[in-house]
């Protein structure tokens, strides 16, 4: 069974630095609770394959992507590995003026079986339904003040 996941936020930050804030994967860990590492396997012009381990209550699993770079309007997210059968994903940071941006996460998943979706269901889909606030709250810690 698929599943589908939208958020959205309205933010007082850029949609160049909202786009750079979760191109950042190397320091997901710094303010993701639930993202224990991050690996960065490839990157190069448009386009970025990285993998990201969750762990959450002695559950840990390791989802990789190629996330392909639109800057600063996109970043499209595509399964490489993990416990999905399919996973797509698709940040849009649509600029409202120089300083504010709608900032939509959209995530299409299906897990590879029952037991993935038994094990890792719940703490995915909490992690994914928390991530556009996580990314807010990041982004006004590092860039209060207009810095």
């Amino acid at each position: 069974m698929a599943h589908q996941i939208d958020k959205s936020a309205l933010v007082m930050h850029s949609a160049e630095r909202m786009f750079h804030l979760v191109n950042d994967v190397a320091r997901y860990p710094e303010f993701l609770p639930w993202c224990a590492s991050t690996e960065i396997h490839e990157r190069g012009g448009d386009q970025i394959t990285a993998s990201m381990e969750i762990a959450k209550g002695g559950i840990r699993h390791t989802l990789t992507t190629r996330n392909q770079l639109v800057m600063p309007e996109a970043i499209e997210m595509n399964l490489v590995d993990g416990p999905f059968q399919n996973l797509k994903g698709r940040w849009h940071f649509k600029s409202l003026d120089d300083n504010a941006c709608k900032v939509i996460l959209t995530l299409e998943f299906e897990f590879s079986g029952t037991l993935s979706r038994m094990a890792f269901g719940t703490v995915f889909s909490q992690a994914a339904n928390t991530m556009v606030d996580a990314f807010c709250r990041r982004a006004d810690e590092l860039y209060r003040g207009g810095v």
